[in-house]
């Protein structure tokens, strides 16, 4: 196989047989706003709750339902809590019907819970409305938006990263004054009508999540294969189960949950804070000092995030205690100046936290398992994200102080930064210990349609050619599941473990071309056992 090289540009560069991200042209820049716009609208809608929960709560209480802190709350908790918990279903969804439906299936679903919301005459109701059906529709919108950037840039993703979620920044700057100015002139019910509009739009954006091909993904024009097998057989085949192999994942999915049970506190009991501590201050200006230096943080530390031998997970760290600790900041001050101040650098840290989401779950996992990593990770900050802000208005309706409340939330961000450095006790060798599976689907010699992986002769070391190799599903069984035999047709498939991303290996993807071949047996073979193949490689 020869190296063959692509044009720059639009076109993807092409290694020996597998594609590589262009990093530029015109596609991808239009891809990278399309993403700032989806992040930025789904975030920024998110994130300016505090906005409609002050007018919420006023609503709630003037109709004299109880505990109105908390319930008015809760909408927005479920909101973001739903984003998050649907998360691994978007990714698993994402991998059977390509991101570009799965991006514009979620954009509906989250404008029409948008305008459902609109005709809610009840707190309960927001909550299936407001709370669930838009953040399923985030969910499914958010995780492709994020995995659609690995396939067009490689070396430029971390800043390309920081910019796509800083999207989610600028709209919390501009948002807050927005919605207050509608909230005033066209009341709360004709504002959630004008944020349905707004999220529509990310179906427009849907249009250009279209994968590279030879990379393996579901594009929208491509249908996907279902085949009779039992529901458990489905789950399983649907999952990624590698991730779950990676030590050093299992425990990063572990410690950014843990740190989020008070992430959320701040964005939606700001307004109130400042409503009551400090009576004559605009608490508006805030939220848009968290956008401000949350956009900055994640180009940053986008930036950052990109230099070599960077620990990004140390960064992850370094922002989790400083997001603490400053939340714990924000109830022992007297000054509304020293307020801006730590609200300033809370935005900062925010954006390095946010912004190396994608990086680590690349780095850790590779291209094929980013999109599970992420959705898989998300799905478990859903509990934390949910539970937080409610809890803290609970407190509050029971003892009419914040301070309580926001020292609580400041110490899970601690707990989770704390637990990150696990991650240093796993051998940076742990994956290679395994010697990963490689199958090799052998033909006949005299098949003419079948390419040979090269080794010194050219064949087999039993007189057959060596037509395909696929890593992760080999098993004991004699053959192979037939949905896998019919996507190895122009496939490029990983030949390595997960660790490919490690230092024990070159920190490039090692593709081989599978064949579509099915009437020859799929046999295994350990990949310590093939020292005498040249593998064909990037």
């Amino acid at each position: 196989m020869e190296k063959r090289e692509g044009s720059t540009g639009d076109n993807p560069k092409q290694e020996g047989t597998s594609v590589v991200p262009p990093d530029g042209g015109t596609r991808a820049w239009l891809v990278m706003v399309a993403s700032f716009l989806c992040n930025g609208i789904l975030f920024g809608v998110i994130n300016t709750y505090s906005v409609i929960y002050v007018d919420l709560q006023k609503k709630l209480e003037a109709n004299g339902v109880a505990e109105a802190s908390s319930k008015a709350s809760l909408v927005g908790s479920l909101a973001i809590g739903s984003t998050f918990l649907f998360s691994p279903l978007a990714g698993i969804i994402t991998d059977k019907i390509g991101i570009r439906w799965t991006t514009f299936v979620g954009g509906a679903v989250a404008s029409g819970g948008m305008l459902l919301s609109s005709f809610a005459n009840s707190v309960e109701f927001l909550y299936l409305t407001y709370g669930i059906l838009f953040g399923v529709g985030a969910s499914l919108a958010y995780t492709p938006s994020l995995v659609i950037l690995g396939h067009y840039f490689k070396r430029y993703l971390g800043v390309v990263n920081g910019f796509v979620t800083a999207g989610s920044s600028v709209f919390t700057i501009a948002m807050p004054y927005a919605l207050a100015c509608l909230l005033k002139t066209v009341k709360l019910e004709a504002t959630m009508m004008c944020l349905s509009a707004l999220t529509a739009v990310i179906m427009s954006c849907a249009l250009l999540f279209k994968p590279l091909p030879g990379t393996g993904v579901i594009s929208s024009d491509q249908s996907p294969r279902f085949y009779k097998h039992s529901v458990w057989r489905r789950v399983k085949s649907a999952i990624n189960m590698d991730i779950w192999r990676k030590k050093k994942y299992v425990i990063w999915a572990l410690a950014v949950p843990s740190a989020l049970f008070g992430y959320f506190v701040p964005y939606v009991h700001m307004l109130k804070l400042v409503e009551v501590n400090f009576k004559d201050a605009d608490g508006k200006v805030l939220v848009m000092c968290l956008g401000i230096t949350s956009g900055l943080g994640r180009l940053c530390f986008g930036r950052i995030a990109d230099i070599r031998r960077v620990n990004r997970i140390l960064l992850q760290q370094i922002s989790f205690i400083s997001i603490g600790v400053l939340t714990m900041l924000l109830t022992v001050t007297n000054s509304f100046e020293v307020l801006i101040v730590i609200s300033l650098f809370m935005g900062l840290f925010d954006g390095c936290f946010i912004s190396l989401l994608g990086p680590i779950a690349f780095e850790i996992c590779g291209q094929k398992g980013a999109t599970q990593a992420i959705g898989f990770l998300l799905g478990l900050c859903s509990v934390p994200l949910t539970v937080g802000p409610p809890i803290a208005g609970l407190i509050y309706d029971h003892t009419n102080s914040y301070t309580l409340p926001f020292l609580l939330a400041g110490i899970p961000p601690i707990v989770g930064a704390l637990i990150l450095f696990l991650v240093r006790c796993v051998p940076e060798d742990d994956t290679c210990k395994r010697s990963p599976s490689v199958c090799l689907l052998e033909a006949p010699l005299h098949d003419a349609g079948i390419t040979p992986l090269q080794n010194d002769s050219g064949n087999g070391v039993d007189g057959t050619k060596l037509a395909a190799v696929a890593n992760g599903v080999c098993n004991k069984s004699a053959s192979p599941p037939p949905s896998y035999k019919e996507a190895m047709a122009g496939m490029w498939v990983q030949i390595l473990s997960s660790s490919a991303t490690t230092p024990c290996h070159i920190p490039e993807y090692r593709h081989l071309l599978a064949q579509k071949q099915l009437s020859y047996s799929l046999n295994c073979y350990l990949h310590n056992k093939q020292r005498c193949y040249s593998y064909s490689v990037m």
